[in-house]
């Protein structure tokens, strides 16, 4: 595991509004990562977490179409 997937996961949250939309609506944090990897990525709450704060507010607004994935 590592940030390079969560990076991967992103450009597929950003490029793909199907699955950005099916992650999105899944509740709560546990299961949006269950289904991350379900999908391939290999990644973790923290890596998310790390991915967001190295990104600024229009980054992670174009990743997920205005909506975070709220992984606090």
């Amino acid at each position: 595991m590592s940030v390079d997937q969560a990076k991967a996961f992103n450009e597929k949250m950003k490029s793909d509004e199907a699955f950005r939309d099916r992650i999105i609506a899944i509740e709560g944090v546990d299961a949006r990562l269950a289904a991350a990897r379900d999908a391939g990525f290999q990644v973790t709450e923290a890596e998310v977490k790390e991915l967001q704060s190295a990104l600024t507010d229009d980054e992670l607004d174009a990743a997920v179409g205005g909506r975070g994935m709220n992984v606090r």
